[in-house]
């Protein structure tokens, strides 16, 4: 089935050929029909809000299409985003499962397909299968994982360049073009959002890319950003 934002729906977890590549998703048929028997796929457009940061959790929001962004806000109005999700993943889970508030708030930035557990049903569907138990065990673990390994790689560099290089190889790494000569990233963020994710502003991000645009480091063409001299970014990401 096709959603009003042109993409495509996948009506049942069972027929999804994604499922195998994903931690929560690989599941046994049974817990998959279960599973299915209690979701609620949603299709989202770009920049609807899936929950709130300090919001009561409602459940679970299981990201099957599309991208969405994980922002923390300070009381004094700056805005941090700690993650950009990517399909498979289930936001909100460590929130539903303890019964406290979102810790972050979810805004999806390209069209997605979200199904949404509440928060009961998905207990009991805990209850019931100890194989999703160690699933939710497992994508846990591999968020606090990443979490670590992202304050090592962003906030324990010394500067702003060597944060913006790691980010671009990590996204470069995460898009299958690491050992390439040159390779093509679609930025999807704005350069606000990407000074939000380093911790930093907006001005020094567009200085930055000034000057590795000038090196000839980096090149962009629209929204597709070109990675010409991978060696001389890694340098940057590794000076100490």
């Amino acid at each position: 089935m096709i959603s009003p934002y042109g993409m495509e729906i996948v009506e049942s977890c069972l027929t999804c050929k994604l499922r195998a590549d994903r931690i929560f998703c690989d599941l046994q048929p049974s817990a998959l029909q279960a599973f299915d028997n209690i979701k609620y796929p949603t299709a989202y457009p770009e920049g609807a809000v899936l929950f709130v940061q300090g919001q009561e959790p409602r459940g679970i929001f299981v990201l099957c299409k599309g991208n969405v962004k994980l922002s923390i806000s300070a009381t004094n109005g700056k805005t941090m985003i700690v993650k950009i999700a990517e399909p498979g993943e289930v936001l909100g889970l460590s929130a539903t499962v303890s019964g406290r508030p979102y810790e972050v708030t979810a805004e999806t930035i390209d069209p997605c397909q979200v199904n949404f557990v509440k928060r009961k049903d998905f207990l009991r569907f805990l209850i019931d299968d100890v194989q999703v138990c160690f699933k939710v065990a497992e994508q846990l673990s591999e968020k606090y994982h990443n979490a670590c390994s992202e304050l090592c790689s962003l906030g324990l560099s010394h500067s702003a360049a060597e944060k913006l290089a790691k980010l671009l190889l990590e996204w470069s790494t995460k898009n299958g073009s690491s050992g390439k000569q040159e390779s093509r990233l679609k930025v999807r963020l704005t350069q606000e959002e990407i000074a939000q994710m380093i911790g930093t502003s907006r001005e020094t991000v567009t200085r930055l890319f000034a000057e590795m645009k000038k090196c000839q480091i980096i090149q962009s063409k629209g929204s597709t950003l070109v990675i010409r001299n991978p060696a001389v970014l890694r340098e940057i990401a590794n000076h100490n």
